[in-house]
């Protein structure tokens, strides 16, 4: 059947490589696919998929690609240790997909572009909201539960922020909604708010993103300058939930018509105040909510 193997975009998911490092495995070392049926491309089978596994297992412990390829080609698939309790190599991701397995195994060996290609691929395919529910978050959550791999996480983190920076903005005209997002004051964990600003630009709502660690003074600046119909507020920890920050945005002269605590840090807090339990969640509140200049 035509469809029989596997596409080299599939494999690049799978192993967590850019699909040009497949071609420069292919053209260099001869670990090509091997599937063929006549009047269509070649796809890799689940042989070739073994060698290509052993290659990027080595290639990742640092031994040199054209011996990684001989024993890739000559000795056959190894046995490869897959430790998935927090040991070796290997970064838990639950019941995610191949997509987000390639992302654990080109964040371990600090593949920045194979990375982004997957991330974008993903963003390109299914949307921000699937892709940092069914990728991102996988990965990110796998990564932190991990100990000593921190520049791992840091890589991993510039990687998601660039991907989800490159998501196209809509013109910020004069009708359009004043969103404003803050992370709270001593927060330094902004990769949900930038996927929420992604995921507001692709349903054409323009947001201001003010990032991490944000002062209750300097968010109070922004909201008394910009006048935003919704502020979210981001919170990953109770260290930094400090619902003042909140009762100053509610009893300022400029109060915002619409008040989001998201994330876990924030515990009981009053009902005027939106509490969205995820990213889907607060993209559909500030949606539905009619926000006109």
């Amino acid at each position: 059947m035509a469809d029989d193997g596997l596409s080299a975009g599939a494999v690049a998911r799978r192993l967590g490589v850019a699909v040009t490092t497949l071609r420069t495995w292919h053209q260099r070392y001869g670990l090509g696919p091997s599937g063929h049926v006549p009047g269509h491309h070649r796809r890799y089978t689940q042989e070739d998929l073994a060698r290509l596994d052993v290659m990027r297992e080595l290639t990742s412990e640092g031994v040199a690609p054209a011996e990684a390829a001989r024993w890739a080609r000559g000795a056959g698939p190894r046995q490869v240790v897959d430790r998935r309790h927090g040991g070796g190599r290997v970064i838990a991701v639950g019941a995610a997909g191949d997509a987000a397995r390639g992302l654990a195994h080109a964040a371990m060996r600090l593949d920045a572009a194979a990375m982004r290609e997957i991330i974008d691929r993903s963003i390109e395919a299914s949307g921000v909201v699937a892709t940092w529910n069914g990728l991102l978050r996988p990965v990110l959550v796998g990564v932190g539960d991990r100990h000593a791999v921190v520049e791992v996480e840091h890589l991993l983190s510039r990687c998601v922020s660039e991907a989800l920076g490159a998501v196209a903005r809509p013109p910020a005209n004069a009708g359009s909604p004043r969103i404003l997002l803050a992370c709270a004051d001593e927060e330094q964990h902004s990769l949900p708010l930038e996927a929420l600003a992604a995921a507001l630009a692709e349903v054409g709502l323009p947001c201001r993103l003010l990032g991490a660690r944000v002062p209750p003074s300097a968010l109070a600046g922004a909201v008394r300058r910009t006048g935003p119909d919704a502020v979210v507020v981001w919170s990953h920890s109770q260290s930094t939930a400090d619902p003042r920050q909140l009762d100053a945005l509610r009893s300022g002269e400029h109060r915002p018509p619409l008040i989001i605590a998201a994330g876990p840090g924030w515990d009981e807090l009053p009902v005027v105040i939106e509490r969205p339990d995820s990213l889907d969640a607060a993209l559909t509140l500030l949606s539905n909510r009619t926000l006109v200049g």
